[in-house]
């Protein structure tokens, strides 16, 4: 807890004890084992070398703890126990909250702590069971299991393609106004698209950009510039008028859901449980798009 906090407070409340009792169990571990865990400053708390390798060794034995109560303690066929989920921010809030209230009324033995990040996490050293992120596996000693094709366009609004036209080629893209989403460590301004499976890369300017995926949607949507977003955000505006494909010859590589783990062997009952629901709902979700209206 503070390790991923860094502050005692905070982690005493997701302990449920008090900063005082937090701090007293802290010195008792470090007096027993002979080291600082933990550097403390006025403002934060950082872990020492010693910290980050008590760290490491303690989260796998939780991991295993939990793995050991798991096939132990009752039939298997039934779904119970803690269940860590991560995703990201705004699809998790929006999308994935909402699917956790769902299954666990389906599943009331199972509890499930959802948290959500803005980059993805390392699940083998977190302890984190399931993780499910759009794009490509991030970390070759992960497992995958897709649950949702999701292709990336270009689009813009009617009222802005009324103003300045429809580019007609890459070169013409170039002198546009285009939003622009800052994602992670993503080259600034520069997108990466498909053309008859040869890649092609433009600079593109613009006066809006963010961080966040539902405000550059919004600028979209008022009018502000051509954005480079996902089906799955734009299908609704799409079949409605409010956003227009923009050269739909050139496409950006997939974005495709993922639900990530670190082993299938192993694999839970309630994380097998949860994944088949993902799975089940973004199956009805895509035939329900290939519905016609």
């Amino acid at each position: 807890m503070l390790a991923r906090h860094g502050s005692m407070s905070t982690a005493a409340r997701d302990l449920d004890i008090t900063p005082p009792a937090a701090t007293k169990r802290l010195a008792q571990l470090e007096e027993r084992l002979g080291v600082r865990l933990v550097n403390r400053t006025t403002r934060n708390i950082s872990l020492t070398s010693e910290g980050e390798i008590y760290l490491h060794y303690a989260t796998r034995i939780l991991a295993e703890v939990r793995e050991m109560e798991d096939v132990v303690s009752s039939s298997r066929s039934v779904s119970k126990g803690l269940l860590r989920v991560n995703a990201s921010l705004g699809f998790g809030r929006t999308t994935i909250a909402p699917l956790v209230s769902r299954f666990v009324k389906q599943y009331p033995h199972v509890e499930v702590q959802l948290d959500l990040t803005d980059r993805p996490i390392d699940l083998v050293e977190s302890g984190v069971d399931l993780a499910i992120r759009f794009g490509a596996l991030p970390d070759k000693r992960l497992n995958a299991r897709c649950i949702m094709q999701n292709r990336r366009f270009l689009c813009a609004s009617p009222r802005y393609l009324e103003r300045h036209g429809m580019p007609g080629d890459l070169a013409e893209l170039a002198g546009h106004r285009c939003i622009i989403h800052r994602q992670n460590d993503d080259a600034y301004g520069v997108w990466r698209l498909m053309h008859h499976g040869r890649s092609e890369v433009v600079k593109v300017q613009g006066m809006l950009s963010s961080n966040d995926g539902d405000i550059v949607l919004n600028w979209a949507l008022d009018g502000h510039g051509i954005l480079l977003r996902s089906e799955w955000d734009l299908a609704k505006y799409l079949e409605s008028g409010r956003l227009r494909i923009v050269l739909p010859e050139f496409v950006q590589p997939s974005a495709d859901l993922f639900v990530y783990y670190t082993s299938k062997r192993n694999q839970t009952v309630r994380a097998r449980a949860f994944i088949d629901f993902l799975v089940e709902h973004f199956q009805k979700v895509a035939v329900r798009a290939q519905q016609p209206v």
